[in-house]
């Protein structure tokens, strides 16, 4: 409880040191404080899809799923009306331009990503999965470590689901 309270707190804090000072936005600051405190974690190794599903969120508030997720986890998936592989090259696409993210696993109907945050590093994975007879993409992020995510996971989700929609998929 201490741990998870301390770590809202010192996120909260240095998110105005964040806004403050841009120096620490620096690309030669980021992976110096990412060394320092060493916040990535370990990838879960129950990523991908089993059964048509993608992972469910644990009790914790720092995930969102499109698929059986409650009140606080659930999101909607986002839709196309393209075909599934120009839906899929698009959201590669988009997914080059997020900041601070990396496309790890790639195949015909899933994709996995790794985001850091700018200052502390921790990562959050990233899944995004197409159904074969569905114009849908089920989505998950989840943070590796902590208790909270300040919304983080559902923000970026959102924000590429509004850079698909702007390009027409």
């Amino acid at each position: 409880m201490i741990s998870t309270f301390f770590t809202v707190i010192v996120t909260l804090i240095l998110s105005f040191c964040f806004s403050a000072f841009p120096v620490v936005a620096s690309p030669l600051i980021q992976p110096y404080s990412m060394a320092i405190f060493g916040l990535k974690g370990t990838a879960p190794q129950d990523l991908g899809i089993n059964k048509e599903l993608l992972k469910p969120c644990p009790a914790s508030p720092n995930c969102v799923i499109s698929q059986n997720g409650d009140d606080t986890h659930s999101i909607k998936p986002i839709t196309y009306q393209t075909d599934r592989e120009t839906a899929r090259k698009v959201l590669l696409k988009v997914l080059t331009v997020v900041p601070r993210t990396t496309v790890v696993e790639e195949t015909e109907n899933y994709i996995r990503t790794e985001s850091s945050s700018s200052l502390l590093g921790f990562v959050d994975d990233g899944e995004f999965y197409f159904p074969e007879d569905e114009k849908l993409i089920h989505l998950r992020s989840a943070s590796r470590l902590g208790e909270s995510d300040l919304g983080v996971n559902r923000r970026r989700l959102e924000q590429i689901r509004l850079a698909l929609q702007d390009l027409g998929i």
